[in-house]
């Protein structure tokens, strides 16, 4: 349990850091842009997917460990230790990340930059959308495994590209809360834990249905 734990919490911190880190260094110096910085949340999602799956099934989403909790794929007894873990993690990151360059950004925190209700739109199915392809890559049985990290990563690529303008594409409450927690940035905060939970919920739902019909 305790590799777990430290498998969620090395990868979260290297997912906010690198992400967030984008955002940060494209304040900085313009050159990474809006694309760049989707990939980098892509590429890094992949590349810990990898390298952490095998410990703790590379999740790194308080929305993708309760979701994968409440469809029976992860006891319940582990769910406080990796919120725990992927909280401090991004947390760490930001710290690590306003320690070196300031408030530069906000840290790369998400907020509406609309009306909120569009944001919550774009993060309940986005994170719904995500969830569907982490269970139809990385858990169902018939799943390739080996392309899981280039499906999920991608998937978390191309949806940063189209939501970030609006909501900041977070799909992850912990991706959030860090920068929210040590930049100070709170605005509609609620949103990023509220949507991404749902939706992952009912993808995990609606996917495990599905394998339950076509095996019956």
């Amino acid at each position: 349990m305790r590799q777990a734990f430290l498998a969620e919490f090395i990868g979260t911190f290297g997912l906010v850091f690198a992400g967030t880190g984008a955002i940060v260094f494209d304040q900085m110096t313009g050159v990474i842009t809006h694309i760049g910085i989707a990939a980098v949340f892509g590429l890094v999602v992949a590349a810990l997917i990898y390298t952490f799956g095998h410990t703790s099934g590379a999740h790194f989403n308080p929305a993708v460990t309760l979701a994968f909790a409440a469809v029976g794929d992860l006891s319940w007894r582990r769910v406080p230790g990796y919120l725990t873990a992927q909280l401090l993690g991004a947390s760490l990151a930001s710290v690590v990340l306003r320690w070196t360059f300031g408030l530069v950004g906000s840290l790369g925190a998400t907020i509406p930059y609309t009306v909120p209700r569009h944001s919550l739109v774009i993060e309940f199915v986005s994170t719904f959308l995500l969830m569907i392809v982490i269970m139809g890559a990385a858990v169902d049985a018939g799943a390739v495994k080996g392309f899981a990290g280039v499906a999920v990563g991608a998937t978390v690529g191309v949806e940063a590209i189209f939501g970030g303008p609006i909501s900041g594409a977070s799909m992850n409450p912990a991706r959030s809360f860090g920068p929210a927690l040590v930049g100070g940035t709170w605005n509609s905060h609620w949103l990023y834990w509220v949507a991404p939970i749902t939706g992952a919920l009912l993808a995990a739902w609606l996917y495990r249905s599905l394998i339950e019909n076509r095996t019956a």
